[in-house]
C-alpha cells in the first residue's frame, strides 16, 4: 500500500480514528492488525516469512536474557544467522550465484547457473535490520527482552516505518507501545502537515523528475554529457525527495497517533563534507552501521590503517545492503574512498586554505564546500542509479562529450540537456523552491515558523501546498525507490 495511493488515504484515517476510539489495552492489537493488512496489500503470503523471523527473534531474545553467559552468544548467533539467511536467499542468492559463475568461467571452469525465481519481500532489509538491532541490544544488556509476543511483533511491523524505515532502535520504540496516547490537536495537525510536505516532495517533485531520469538512464548511449549530467542531478533530487518524502509521511503518520520516530534526514545536500553528508542522509541506517558494524570492527580505536579498513568495510557493506548488484558495491566503495581520502588529506587541505586566505571568506568557502560535496555525491549516484555496471561505464564514457554544443542562446542551451524548455524551467522552479525551504529550515522548524504567522497567511500556505499536490502531483503507481531494498 503506497503512502501516495488512494487506498492509503482511506486506510490511514480509518485506522487512526479507530485507534483513538479504542480502549488503550486494545490499541496495540489494532495497530498490529492494521500493519498486517498494510503489508499484505503487496504480497500477502510473505507475511508468513516476516512472522517466522519475528518468532525466532522473539524466543532468541528471551533465551539470551535468561541464559548463562556462556550460552548467550549461541542464541545470538542463531538469531543473526536465521535473519541473515532469509536476507541472503531472497536478496543475494542470485547475485552470489551469478558472480561465482562468472569467476568460474574466467578461470576455465564450467559451472551451471543456479537461479531462484523469488520476489524480494517488501522492505526485507529494513525489518531485518530492525530485528537485528533488538537482538544485539538484548545481548549487550542495554535492552530487556520483550516478553509480550504481540508487542515485539508490532515493534517489527509498525506500519508507518515497516517497509522503508526509519530503522528504529528497540529502546526508542518498544516502550511507546505501552504508553497511552491521547488525542492532541496540535500534535495531530503537526503530523498531518509533515505528511502533506512528504507527499508534496514525493508526487510533485520526485515523481515529476522520475520519467526524465528513467528515459536518459534507460538508454544512456543516446545521450551526451549535458543530458547525462542533468539526469544525474535530477536523480539526486528525485531520490532525496522520494525517500525523505516517505520518511516525512511515516514520521507524520506515527506522530498523529502519538508515536515519535527518529529523524532520518537533515538537509543532506547542504553538507560541507562527505562525513557530514553521512550524518545527514538516511541517519537511521548510517547510525545502525556505526553502532553494530563499524564499532564492532574496532571503530577508530586502533591503528590508522585499521581505522581506514574499518571505514571502508562499513561503506562497502552499506553499498551491498542497498542492492544485490555490483553497481551498489562500487557505490559503497566509492563513498568509502571519499571518506577516507577526506580524512587523509584533512590537514593538507586546511593548510592550503589557510595559505590562500580562503578561511577569511567563510560564506564563499561554505558554498564551495557544499558544491564540491554535492558534485562528489552526484558522481557516486551514477553507479547507484545505473541499471548495471555496463551502463554505468557507458555514462562515464559519455559524460565528457557534447559540452561543446552549449552556447548562450537559451533554446539551444536548454535543448543540449535533452529536455524541453517548459520542463527545464518547471524542474528548475521545483528545485529552487526546495532549496529555499531548506535554507529556511536552517533557521528553525518550518512548522514552527509558519505557526507564528497570522491565520490568513498559514491557511493560504496550506491551501497552496494542497493545490500544488492535486494539480502538480503525479499520482500514478510510482513505488518509493527504497521499497526495492
Amino acid at each position: 500500500m503506497l503512502f501516495s495511493s488512494l487506498k492509503f488515504f482511506i486506510f490511514f484515517p480509518i485506522v487512526t480514528t479507530l485507534y483513538f476510539l479504542s480502549p488503550p489495552k486494545y490499541r496495540c492489537a489494532l495497530l498490529l492488525f492494521a500493519s498486517c493488512i498494510f503489508y499484505m496489500a503487496f504480497i500477502p503470503a510473505y507475511i508468513l516469512i516476516l512472522f517466522g523471523l519475528i518468532t525466532i527473534d522473539y524466543f532468541m531474545g528471551i533465551c539470551i536474557e535468561t541464559s548463562p553467559a556462556n550460552r548467550k552468544k549461541y542464541y545470538l548467533i542463531v538469531s543473526i544467522l536465521s535473519t541473515c539467511l532469509a536476507l541472503f536467499i531472497f536478496k543475494y542468492f542470485n547475485f552470489f550465484s551469478g558472480s561465482c559463475q562468472s569467476i568460474a568461467h574466467f578461470i576455465g571452469w564450467n559451472m551451471p547457473l543456479v537461479y531462484l525465481q523469488l520476489i524480494l519481500p517488501l522492505g526485507l532489509s529494513f525489518h531485518t535490520f530492525q530485528s537485528l538491532a533488538y537482538i544485539i541490544e538484548v545481548y549487550r544488556g542495554k535492552q530487556k527482552a520483550e516478553k509480550n509476543y504481540w508487542i515485539y511483533s508490532l515493534y517489527v511491523m509498525f506500519y508507518p516505518q515497516l517497509v522503508a524505515g526509519p530503522i528504529e532502535r528497540p529502546y526508542n520504540l518498544i516502550h511507546q507501545f505501552y504508553e497511552t496516547h491521547h488525542f492532541d490537536y496540535q500534535r495531530v495537525t503537526d503530523g498531518l502537515k509533515l505528511m502533506a510536505w512528504g507527499l508534496f516532495k514525493k508526487v510533485v517533485i520526485a515523481d515529476r523528475l522520475a520519467p526524465k531520469v528513467n528515459e536518459i538512464y534507460g538508454d544512456p548511449r543516446n545521450f551526451h554529457g549535458p543530458a547525462l549530467a542533468l539526469a544525474t542531478v535530477y536523480f539526486a533530487i528525485q531520490i532525496y525527495c522520494d525517500f525523505s518524502g516517505y520518511t516525512d509521511m511515516a514520521i507524520g503518520a506515527a506522530q498523529v497517533m502519538g508515536f515519535k520516530l527518529m529523524t532520518n534526514f537533515n538537509r543532506p545536500y547542504f553538507a560541507r563534507s562527505i562525513a557530514e553528508f553521512w550524518h545527514r542522509w538516511h541517519i537511521s541506517l548510517s547510525t545502525w552501521f556505526r553502532d553494530y558494524l563499524y564499532i564492532s570492527l574496532g571503530g577508530n580505536r586502533c591503528s590508522k590503517l585499521r581505522w581506514y579498513f574499518n571505514l571502508f568495510i562499513t561503506f562497502l557493506v552499506s553499498g551491498l545492503w542497498h542492492g544485490a548488484n555490483w553497481t551498489f558495491v562500487i557505490w559503497g566503495a566509492l563513498n568509502g574512498f571519499y571518506y577516507i581520502f577526506a580524512v587523509w588529506t584533512n590537514d593538507l587541505r586546511s593548510a592550503i586554505r589557510e595559505k590562500l586566505g580562503i578561511t577569511k571568506h567563510i560564506k564563499i568557502l561554505e558554498i564551495w564546500q557544499i558544491l564540491i560535496t554535492f558534485s562528489l555525491i552526484c558522481f557516486a549516484w551514477i553507479f547507484f542509479r545505473a541499471q548495471n555496471l555496463h551502463d554505468a561505464l557507458i555514462i562515464l564514457s559519455q559524460l565528457p562529450h557534447g559540452w561543446g554544443h552549449l552556447n548562450l542562446h537559451e533554446d539551444t542551451f536548454i535543448s543540449a540537456f535533452g529536455v524541453k524548455r517548459s520542463f527545464f524551467l518547471y524542474s528548475l522552479s521545483l528545485i529552487g523552491f526546495l532549496v529555499i525551504v531548506h535554507i529556511l529550515q536552517g533557521y528553525g522548524s518550518i512548522r514552527q515558523i509558519v505557526a507564528t504567522q497570522p491565520v490568513w497567511v498559514r491557511w493560504s500556505l496550506y491551501y497552496l501546498i494542497m493545490l500544488a499536490i492535486f494539480l502538480g502531483g503525479n499520482f500514478g503507481e510510482n513505488p518509493f525507490i527504497y521499497f526495492q531494498f
